[in-house]
């Protein structure tokens, strides 16, 4: 009878061990969502971190916790998604905002998260992943993290932090369309760092042009319906004047002046005129595919880029 409720006792113990064991692979399951390209066993991920968010609401409004808000926010939502969403990024600095400010209009964020339609939106992530590598395969993990924001502190809600980090900031303006076609334009970056980031970086304004001018030749390529950044039919001699003697340059804040426009520059003009770059030389050597002129220099691309004529 004793070595009978010995045994009950150890079965239980066991059961409760893995009871728990489970419940903590559960709820990391719950966040991750892993998967492969059906053909060709590319890996991906999808971070749905706004899971977080619930148990954060909860401690961060008790009073006693309010001297630690930015502690809780570090340990409840940052630290659990780092590795997979941030860790040894090349463009960590794009993120610097997100990563050391806290949101703290917590009835907004909680009815923004209300409004998140998981199902949908990991298909259309998930179907834009396909459909992006399988113009441009490369064989490492792709992930892509869901983060609620109220306020974006981004110029884009889609963000490539390093080579196969991707952040979609869900600000509740969601757009089928617009999402694809900018999960392909940052998956173009996330690849392009795979292969070719340096720790000098994007040097000089000619080669961040080029860099997002790709991008968006990519995107068009993908989606040709598409846009995630305008592209402007017309082209304008005097912008160009404008920028041209920039193209040397390292001066980060001239750089966000004429990528994104502003003064007298077109909102997010840099794009434009870089993908009308891109096109141009893309038109020369129309049997290159995207794997091809993906390393290809920004030097190569502005002297054979006859766009200046178009």
């Amino acid at each position: 009878m004793r070595s009978k409720k010995i045994l009950i006792n150890n079965l239980l113990i066991i059961f409760s061990a893995l009871l728990i064991l489970s419940s903590c692979e559960n709820k990391e399951d719950d966040i991750t969502v892993s998967f492969e390209h059906p053909d060709t066993g590319q890996p991906f991920q999808i971070v749905n971190a706004y899971k977080l968010y619930n148990d954060y609401f909860e401690k961060a409004t008790q009073d006693k916790q309010q001297k630690n808000i930015k502690e809780l926010y570090q340990s409840i939502i940052i630290d659990p998604i780092y590795d997979q969403c941030f860790a040894d990024g090349e463009y960590l600095h794009l993120v610097d905002l997100f990563l050391n400010n806290t949101q703290n209009d917590y009835t907004a964020l909680k009815n923004l998260i209300q409004d998140i339609d998981q199902e949908h939106v990991s298909k259309v992530i998930k179907n834009a992943l396909f459909t992006s590598s399988e113009y441009l395969l490369v064989q490492i993990n792709t992930t892509v993290c869901v983060v609620p924001v109220v306020e974006l502190k981004t110029p884009s809600n889609l963000v490539t932090v390093g080579s196969g980090k991707i952040m979609f900031f869900y600000t509740g303006h969601f757009n089928e369309d617009t999402l694809k076609t900018g999960i392909a334009h940052e998956y173009h970056h996330s690849v392009w760092t795979h292969k070719y980031f340096s720790s000098e970086g994007l040097t000089t304004f000619l080669d961040n042009i080029v860099f997002e001018g790709k991008a968006v030749a990519f995107e068009k390529l993908v989606h040709p319906d598409g846009s995630f950044f305008p592209v402007y039919p017309y082209y304008s001699l005097t912008h160009w004047e404008m920028i041209e003697p920039h193209s040397s340059v390292k001066d980060i804040n001239r750089y966000i002046e004429i990528m994104f426009g502003g003064g007298d520059l077109p909102r997010f003009y840099g794009y434009s005129v870089g993908y009308k770059m891109v096109k141009s030389y893309l038109d020369k050597h129309p049997n290159l595919t995207p794997s091809e002129w993906l390393g290809v220099s920004s030097e190569e691309i502005y002297d054979e880029a006859d766009f200046l004529s178009k």
